[in-house]
């Protein structure tokens, strides 16, 4: 059953044929990825779907027996409102039960009907799943107002909205940005296990492989079908374009005899002449077609280093009682590339700043080599204009470029990076977000740094690019420090980490990051295992009939007065359960008898556990 439909949709953006006649459906239970190089239109098809832009032509449906639930880039919230208020005002079904029912406890519609409601809906526990999943993506401070949360926090806020809500169908929009790496692998996880149908454009390879089954590629304005994951991808397009490249040489190849057939031709024509004639500019034109090698080449003349790297000596930081860095010390050395992770709010661009200069420290020192040269690629840096055109930024920095082959034109450096002669000439303002990080990737390394420091680098890039970037940080000679949510080039391109721990503390770990997360399930499991362990000593005491200690008399008293008043609790709960399958009561009676069950629970519990420590 197909939960959307796109068929013959072409879109425009500007005079720029975006894509053209694009059909394709998913079915319910798939799990589908949209990918695309940046500019391709993958954002435009989106808002089509959402209906806040319109189709040159084509239709794009979705089954209204189904709900669906949209994740975009940039969501937005009413200020006024509470992160709890933004979370009651949903539509969602649930919700408007529990809010149904609280609104019956005050004397506002019938209990009894919201009461069943509650019951067939399973609503019981609902607010403490709705915190609970707020609370797993670091939006604990529930009565926040949504004008001073973050970019990022606003995101996570709409992501936990949508797990919240649970829709049929979810259309996620890059839903790893601005979540840290715990939240990243909980979320999918999350996604990997549900029975949801998802279409997800994303960057990161790690989802795309292990949560995707089929993945729709968006090139040359058309669609192409990818049954499988990301590795099955990767086959099927190499395979594509190895093919692409052999009929070009097979059309080439007939093109040579049908030129000498043509050239022998009389000027009088026969019909049949004619229509070979018109075959030949068919093969003609097949033949001259381009095969596509669109890679970005990162090429740069990468400055002289000196044997002075740099080193960080007793390096304190903190803004006021929140400790950043406290005691770290440590000497980089040549080609040295580590990797940062911490959660959200331990301070790893502060600390990028203070390597950097920007920001002192409080004690310590931080000693730069001579020969370094920072190329700083900073999470919040990018000040593009949007009045200047894109060969503009770049002939600002340099109109000539060196290379380790030369020299080369701010354009075609432009063409390096994928700008054709149209995109060259565009507004900063008009290109996607996509371009603009490409672009401002670009102004970093025209500066032809040896210390190389990328702070969210992958945010908005496409999977083109990213395999351009790690292609040339792999032949890269200088430095590294890499922030990053992306876990798959954190694993390619960092020898070891630093480990953020909070208050201060920084862990260096000799290993990849998936090397670091199964350390840390090892330690895990150790640690439940000793935990075990240090319970069977008792057991065995018991069990081999050892002298055990006795109960003093006022002990076995309390036992026995324990075990009297249990079942009494138990009978009273039972009856009070009975109350509330009376149809008549009224409110008061209902929120009087709610908490005198809720008093009774509270102190079963605390006998129970008192009776099972005197009985052990």
């Amino acid at each position: 059953m197909n939960l959307l439909t796109v068929k013959n949709c072409t879109k425009y953006y500007g005079s720029r044929l975006l894509f053209e006649d694009l059909t394709f459906f998913i079915e319910q239970g798939q799990k589908v990825a949209l990918i695309a190089k940046n500019g391709a239109g993958k954002s435009s098809l989106l808002k089509i779907m959402q209906g806040l832009e319109p189709a040159e032509s084509g239709t794009i449906e979705f089954n209204k027996n189904y709900s669906v639930g949209f994740l975009t880039q940039n969501p937005e919230f009413d200020p006024n409102k509470s992160i709890y208020e933004v979370i009651l005002s949903s539509s969602n079904p649930l919700i408007q039960t529990v809010i149904a029912y609280e609104q019956a406890l005050e004397g506002i519609g019938s209990l009894e009907d919201a009461m069943e409601k509650m019951e067939a809906k399973q609503a019981w526990d609902y607010e403490a799943r709705v915190k609970a999943i707020l609370t797993q993506f670091n939006l604990a401070d529930f009565h926040k107002k949504t004008a001073v949360l973050s970019g990022g926090e606003t995101k996570r806020l709409a992501l936990a909205m949508l797990l919240i809500d649970e829709p049929d169908f979810l259309i996620l929009d890059e839903p790893t940005n601005h979540l840290d790496l715990d939240m990243i692998e909980w979320l999918e996880e999350y996604l990997s296990k549900r029975t949801l149908t998802l279409l997800l454009i994303t960057h990161d390879r790690y989802f795309l492989e292990n949560i995707c089954n089929e993945i729709l590629e968006l090139e040359d304005k058309k669609i192409y079908k990818h049954k499988g994951n990301y590795s099955n991808f990767l086959e099927n397009k190499a395979n594509r374009q190895e093919s692409d490249k052999s009929s070009v040489e097979k059309a080439q190849n007939l093109l040579r005899k049908e030129l000498a057939w043509i050239r022998k031709q009389p000027k009088a024509r026969t019909t049949k002449s004619k229509s070979r004639i018109d075959a030949f500019e068919d093969v003609k034109e097949r033949a001259t077609e381009k095969v596509k090698d669109e890679r970005v080449d990162l090429q740069i003349r990468m400055q002289r280093m000196g044997g002075k790297i740099l080193e960080l000596h007793n390096v304190k930081k903190a803004f006021g009682d929140k400790v950043i860095v406290d005691n770290f010390s440590y000497k980089f050395m040549r080609g040295e590339r580590v990797g940062i992770v911490g959660v959200n709010g331990t301070g790893k661009s502060t600390f990028l700043d203070m390597i950097t200069g920007l920001q002192k420290c409080d004690s310590g020192n931080i000693v730069t080599g001579e020969t370094i040269s920072f190329g700083y690629y900073k999470q919040e840096g990018m000040n593009l204009k949007g009045d200047m055109r894109a060969i503009e930024v770049v002939k600002d920095i340099a109109e000539v470029i060196p290379t380790d082959k030369g020299f080369i034109t701010a354009s075609q450096m432009l063409e390096r990076f994928l700008f054709t002669g149209e995109q060259q000439y565009s507004y900063v303002s008009t290109l996607s977000g996509g371009e603009q990080k490409r672009l401002y990737l670009l102004t970093i390394l025209m500066a032809n740094p040896n210390f190389l420091i990328l702070d969210e680098p992958t945010n908005d890039l496409d999977i083109l690019t990213l395999n351009a970037l790690e292609d040339f940080l792999d032949d890269y000679r200088g430095c590294l420090i890499i922030v990053t949510h992306d876990r798959y080039l954190l694993d390619k391109m960092a020898d070891h980490l630093f480990v953020l721990e909070g208050m201060g503390k920084i862990k260096d770990f000799n290993g990849t990051y998936r090397e670091y997360r199964a350390y840390l399930k090892e330690q895990e499991i150790n640690k439940k295992k000793d935990e075990k362990q240090n319970t069977v000593p008792e057991k065995k005491v018991i069990e081999l009939n050892e002298e055990k200690k006795k109960l003093s008399f006022k002990e076995q008293k309390e036992l026995d007065e324990i075990g009297k008043r249990i079942p009494k609790l138990e009978k009273e709960k039972e009856a009070i359960n009975q109350l509330f399958l009376n149809p008549n009561l009224d409110a008061a009676e209902i929120k009087e008898n709610s908490q005198k069950l809720a008093n009774l629970i509270n102190e079963l519990d605390t006998l129970e556990l008192r009776w099972l420590e005197l009985s052990e």
